[in-house]
C-alpha cells in the first residue's frame, strides 16, 4: 500500500493537479485539518477569534469544479460544528479576503490556484484578518493533517476519508460578497477623478473572477471599457491566466492603435494585476509599485512607510528616499507583507511578482485595486505612465531589470547553494558591498544595483533576480551569473 499523500502549504496555500492530487478526499482530510485548527484557535481564550461566531467564508475561481470543492469543504465544516458561508458565484481573491474581515469570520478557504495552469487547482486558508495563513499556522495544519492520516484505518491508509454527506445534497448558505468589497474600494480609489475622465480602457480579465468588478466598477463611472477574454473558460485559452505581456498582447496591439489609453489586467483569481500604458507597453510589477507609492505620497498626501520584499526593485527605494519614506524589506510572499501591514503604517507594499495592497485595505494582493489606482493616476495628472516614470528617471536615474531561471542537476544543487551561501567578494566585476540572506541570497553592489538568488522548491532551477543602472550593466550582470551558476 502506497503511503498517504503529503500535504504542503506553500507560499499561497495547497496546489496540486486535479484528480491526481487536489482530489475530493484531499481536499476533506485538508478542510477537516483547517477545522481543527480553528475549533482550537476557538477556544483559546488568547486566540483573536475566541468567542467569535464560528463563520468561516468560502469562495472559489473559475477552475474546474471550484465550486463542488467548495461544497465539499462546507460539509467537513458543518460537521465540526462550524458555519460555512458560500459565495454566490466565482470571487476575487481580494473580495473574499474583505468579507472575512467585515463579517468578522473566523476564517476563510478559498479554492484557487491563481495564474497555475489550467490542470491546477489549490485550496488557500486565510487568517480572521484576511491575511494569507502564516508559515507557523499552516504548520500546525499540515501537523493536524498528519494525525488524521495516521488515525485512518488500513483500508483507507490511500487517503483520508470524510464520511459526510453526499456532493450535491449539502445546502451550503450563500451570499454576494461584492457590495461589501465595492464599498470598501470607493474608500480607496478618487471615483471622482475617474469619472471626470471618461477613460477609454482596455480590460483584459484572462478569463477568470474580475468579471463583474473591474469592470463593473469602471463602467459606473463612466468609462469606456473594452473587455478581452471575460468568458468563462476553465482551460484559459491553452494559457496560464497571468496578466503578463504576452498574455497581454491583444491589449497591447489595441491600446496602441489609439482606441484606449490604459490597459488593466487581472490574474485568474484578480489578485495580481497587469498594466499596458498608452503606447501598448506592458509596465513590470516593480514600475507600478513604484508609481503607487508616487501617486499615494506625492497627490493623496498619505504618510508612512513602503514594504517590499527581497527580490523586488530597489526604484521603489529611490522614490521613497526622494519623499522622506522608509523601506521594509521581506521574504518572498505577500503573507509577509500583510503581517507588516498589519503592525505598521504602511502606505503601499508589494511584491516584483505582481501583487500589492494599500494602507485601509486587507492585508493581501489586490490586483482590482491596483488596476484602478493606475487609471486614477493617469486621471489625476493627464499623462501616460510612461511619461511619469520618465520624469521620476531625472530625478532617480534608470532602473533595469530581469529574471533569469538557470536549471542545474538535482545532484549539484546542495554545492551551488553552499557556494552562494559562503558569501561572495564579487559578481563578476562588480564588488559585493553586502551580503543579504533574509531569503536566498542577495548581492548589493555599488550604484544601487544588485542581484538575488532563490532556489525553486519544487523544480530543479535557481531564479536570479537582477538590477542595474544601466543596460550595459545589465548585461554584464546576467553574463556574470549565469557562469556564477554553471557548476
Amino acid at each position: 500500500m502506497s503511503p498517504p499523500m503529503t500535504i504542503k502549504f506553500g507560499t499561497s496555500g495547497w496546489r496540486g493537479i486535479i484528480a491526481r492530487d487536489f482530489t475530493f478526499d484531499n481536499v476533506r482530510l485538508a478542510t477537516q485539518g483547517i477545522a481543527d485548527f480553528l475549533k482550537s484557535e476557538i477556544g483559546n481564550r488568547k486566540s483573536e477569534i475566541c468567542g467569535r461566531k464560528p463563520v468561516v467564508i468560502l469562495g472559489y475561481d473559475t477552475r474546474f469544479l471550484g465550486h463542488e470543492f467548495s461544497l465539499a469543504a462546507a460539509e467537513v465544516l458543518a460537521a465540526n460544528g462550524l458555519e460555512p458561508l458560500l459565495c454566490n458565484r466565482d470571487t476575487p481573491t481580494p473580495a473574499i479576503a474583505h468579507n472575512i474581515r467585515h463579517r468578522k469570520a473566523v476564517g476563510g478557504i478559498n479554492m484557487t490556484a491563481s495564474h497555475n495552469p489550467a490542470e491546477y487547482q489549490g485550496l488557500k486558508f486565510s487568517t480572521c484578518n484576511g491575511a494569507p495563513a502564516t508559515p507557523e499556522v499552516t504548520r500546525q495544519i499540515e501537523a493536524n493533517i498528519v494525525k488524521l492520516q495516521a488515525a485512518s484505518s488500513d483500508e483507507s491508509r490511500a487517503g483520508w476519508s470524510f464520511k459526510g454527506v453526499v456532493i450535491g445534497m449539502f445546502q451550503c448558505q450563500t451570499f454576494d460578497p461584492q457590495p461589501a468589497d465595492f464599498k470598501q474600494l470607493h474608500k480607496l480609489i478618487n471615483f471622482a477623478v475617474l469619472k471626470k475622465a471618461k477613460l477609454k480602457v482596455a480590460v483584459d480579465l484572462s478569463y477568470g473572477t474580475g468579471h463583474g468588478y473591474l469592470d463593473v466598477l469602471l463602467e459606473k463611472i463612466g468609462a469606456q471599457v473594452t473587455l478581452f477574454h471575460n468568458e468563462l473558460n476553465p482551460l484559459f485559452g491553452g494559457h496560464h491566466p497571468e496578466p503578463n505581456a504576452e498574455n497581454m498582447a491583444d491589449v497591447s496591439k489595441f491600446v496602441r492603435s489609439g482606441k484606449a489609453q490604459i490597459g488593466l489586467g487581472l490574474d485568474g483569481d484578480a489578485d495580481r494585476f497587469g498594466i499596458v500604458d498608452k503606447d501598448g507597453a506592458w509596465l513590470t510589477p516593480n514600475q507600478v509599485l513604484t508609481l503607487a507609492l508616487y501617486h499615494l505620497k506625492k497627490n493623496r498626501g498619505w504618510t508612512g512607510a513602503v514594504v517590499r520584499t527581497v527580490p523586488t526593485s530597489h526604484q521603489v527605494d529611490a522614490v521613497a528616499e526622494l519623499f522622506g519614506v522608509k523601506v521594509y524589506e521581506t521574504p518572498v510572499g505577500f503573507k509577509y507583507i500583510g503581517a507588516l501591514m498589519e503592525s505598521e503604517p504602511i502606505i503601499v507594499g508589494g511584491e516584483e511578482s505582481g501583487g500589492l495592497s494599500v494602507k485601509g485595505h486587507v492585508p493581501e494582493k489586490d490586483g482590482i485595486l491596483a488596476c484602478l489606482l493606475m487609471a486614477e493616476l493617469v486621471a489625476t495628472e493627464k499623462k501616460s505612465l510612461g511619461q511619469i516614470l520618465k520624469e521620476l528617471a531625472k530625478q532617480i536615474g534608470e532602473f533595469y531589470t530581469d529574471r533569469i531561471n538557470v536549471s542545474f542537476a538535482p545532484e549539484k544543487k546542495d554545492a551551488l547553494l553552499a557556494k552562494l551561501g559562503s558569501g561572495l567578494k564579487n559578481i563578476g566585476p562588480f564588488k559585493v558591498e553586502k551580503f543579504i540572506t533574509t531569503d536566498g541570497y542577495k548581492f548589493l553592489l555599488p550604484n544601487r544595483e544588485w542581484v538575488a538568488f532563490r532556489a525553486s522548491g519544487t523544480e530543479p532551477l535557481i531564479r536570479c533576480y537582477i538590477e542595474a543602472k544601466s543596460k550595459v550593466n545589465l548585461k554584464k550582470l546576467q553574463t556574470a551569473c549565469r557562469q556564477l551558476l554553471a557548476v
